[in-house]
Protein backbone atom coordinates (compact mmCIF):
# COMPACT_ATOMS: atom_id res chain seq x y z
CA UNK A 1 0.00 0.00 0.00
CA UNK A 2 2.92 2.35 0.64
CA UNK A 3 3.70 2.29 -3.08
CA UNK A 4 0.20 3.52 -3.91
CA UNK A 5 0.63 6.57 -1.68
CA UNK A 6 4.16 7.13 -2.97
CA UNK A 7 2.79 7.83 -6.44
CA UNK A 8 1.02 11.00 -5.32
CA UNK A 9 2.83 14.34 -5.53
CA UNK A 10 3.21 16.48 -2.45
CA UNK A 11 1.10 18.04 -0.91
CA UNK A 12 -1.54 15.48 -2.06
CA UNK A 13 0.57 12.67 -0.64
CA UNK A 14 0.56 14.25 2.82
CA UNK A 15 -3.17 15.08 2.74
CA UNK A 16 -4.15 11.59 1.60
CA UNK A 17 -2.05 10.08 4.39
CA UNK A 18 -3.79 12.44 6.84
CA UNK A 19 -7.15 11.27 5.51
CA UNK A 20 -6.01 7.63 5.80
CA UNK A 21 -5.05 8.26 9.44
CA UNK A 22 -8.48 9.80 10.12
CA UNK A 23 -10.17 6.72 8.66
CA UNK A 24 -8.15 4.33 10.83
CA UNK A 25 -8.52 6.49 13.95
CA UNK A 26 -12.26 6.77 13.43
CA UNK A 27 -12.58 3.02 12.92
CA UNK A 28 -10.69 2.36 16.16
CA UNK A 29 -12.89 4.83 18.07
CA UNK A 30 -16.23 3.67 16.65
CA UNK A 31 -18.02 0.81 18.40
CA UNK A 32 -18.98 -2.15 16.22
CA UNK A 33 -16.59 -1.48 13.35
CA UNK A 34 -13.91 -4.04 14.17
CA UNK A 35 -10.84 -4.65 12.03
CA UNK A 36 -10.44 -2.30 9.08
CA UNK A 37 -9.02 -3.77 5.88
CA UNK A 38 -7.00 -1.56 3.54
CA UNK A 39 -6.83 -2.61 -0.08
CA UNK A 40 -6.79 -1.18 -3.60
CA UNK A 41 -10.06 -0.98 -5.53
CA UNK A 42 -9.87 0.53 -9.01
CA UNK A 43 -6.35 1.62 -8.10
CA UNK A 44 -7.62 3.67 -5.15
CA UNK A 45 -6.82 3.08 -1.47
CA UNK A 46 -10.01 1.54 -0.06
CA UNK A 47 -11.22 0.72 3.44
CA UNK A 48 -13.62 -2.08 4.31
CA UNK A 49 -15.06 -3.68 7.46
CA UNK A 50 -14.76 -7.39 6.55
CA UNK A 51 -14.95 -8.74 10.11
CA UNK A 52 -18.19 -7.07 11.14
CA UNK A 53 -19.54 -6.01 7.72
CA UNK A 54 -20.79 -2.92 9.56
CA UNK A 55 -19.82 -0.38 6.95
CA UNK A 56 -19.85 0.70 3.37
CA UNK A 57 -16.54 0.86 1.48
CA UNK A 58 -14.65 4.15 1.63
CA UNK A 59 -12.12 5.06 -1.09
CA UNK A 60 -9.70 7.97 -1.34
CA UNK A 61 -7.83 9.36 -4.33
CA UNK A 62 -6.51 12.42 -6.10
CA UNK A 63 -8.86 14.08 -8.56
CA UNK A 64 -7.34 13.30 -11.93
CA UNK A 65 -7.99 16.63 -13.64
CA UNK A 66 -6.83 18.83 -10.76
CA UNK A 67 -3.42 18.26 -9.14
CA UNK A 68 -4.40 20.27 -6.04
CA UNK A 69 -7.59 18.38 -5.22
CA UNK A 70 -8.47 15.00 -3.73
CA UNK A 71 -11.62 13.21 -2.63
CA UNK A 72 -13.12 10.67 -0.29
CA UNK A 73 -15.60 8.43 -2.12
CA UNK A 74 -18.63 6.55 -0.80
CA UNK A 75 -20.91 4.00 -2.43
CA UNK A 76 -23.22 5.99 -4.70
CA UNK A 77 -26.24 3.76 -4.04
CA UNK A 78 -26.32 4.71 -0.36
CA UNK A 79 -27.76 7.85 1.19
CA UNK A 80 -24.44 8.67 2.87
CA UNK A 81 -23.50 11.75 0.84
CA UNK A 82 -27.07 13.07 1.06
CA UNK A 83 -26.82 12.68 4.85
CA UNK A 84 -23.46 14.48 4.93
CA UNK A 85 -24.87 17.26 2.76
CA UNK A 86 -27.78 17.69 5.18
CA UNK A 87 -25.54 17.63 8.28
CA UNK A 88 -22.68 19.75 6.92
CA UNK A 89 -23.92 21.87 4.00
CA UNK A 90 -21.23 24.51 4.45
CA UNK A 91 -18.30 22.32 5.51
CA UNK A 92 -17.66 20.33 2.34
CA UNK A 93 -17.66 20.46 -1.45
CA UNK A 94 -19.80 17.54 -2.62
CA UNK A 95 -19.74 15.62 -5.89
CA UNK A 96 -23.21 14.26 -6.58
CA UNK A 97 -24.08 11.31 -4.34
CA UNK A 98 -20.60 9.79 -4.24
CA UNK A 99 -17.84 12.07 -2.92
CA UNK A 100 -16.54 14.92 -0.84
CA UNK A 101 -13.79 17.00 -2.48
CA UNK A 102 -10.93 18.80 -0.77
CA UNK A 103 -8.14 21.17 -1.74
CA UNK A 104 -4.65 20.10 -0.71
CA UNK A 105 -3.89 23.65 0.44
CA UNK A 106 -6.79 23.74 2.93
CA UNK A 107 -7.03 22.25 6.40
CA UNK A 108 -9.32 19.24 6.71
CA UNK A 109 -12.42 19.80 8.89
CA UNK A 110 -11.44 16.81 11.02
CA UNK A 111 -14.36 16.68 13.47
CA UNK A 112 -17.01 16.82 10.75
CA UNK A 113 -15.06 14.43 8.56
CA UNK A 114 -14.64 11.89 11.37
CA UNK A 115 -18.40 11.96 11.93
CA UNK A 116 -19.00 11.27 8.22
CA UNK A 117 -16.44 8.45 8.23
CA UNK A 118 -18.07 6.91 11.33
CA UNK A 119 -21.46 7.02 9.59
CA UNK A 120 -19.98 5.24 6.57
CA UNK A 121 -18.20 2.62 8.70
CA UNK A 122 -21.47 1.80 10.49
CA UNK A 123 -23.82 2.19 7.52
CA UNK A 124 -24.92 -1.46 7.24
CA UNK A 125 -25.21 -2.04 10.97
CA UNK A 126 -27.40 1.07 11.32
CA UNK A 127 -29.57 0.00 8.38
CA UNK A 128 -30.17 -3.39 10.02
CA UNK A 129 -31.13 -1.82 13.35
Amino acid sequence: MAAAFGNYPRPLHDKLLQLRRLIFDTAAETAGVGHLEETLKWGQPSYLTPQTRSGSTIRIDAIKDDPQRFAIYFHCQTDLVATFRRLYPDSFAFEGNRAIHFCALDALPEDELKHCIALALTYHSRKKA
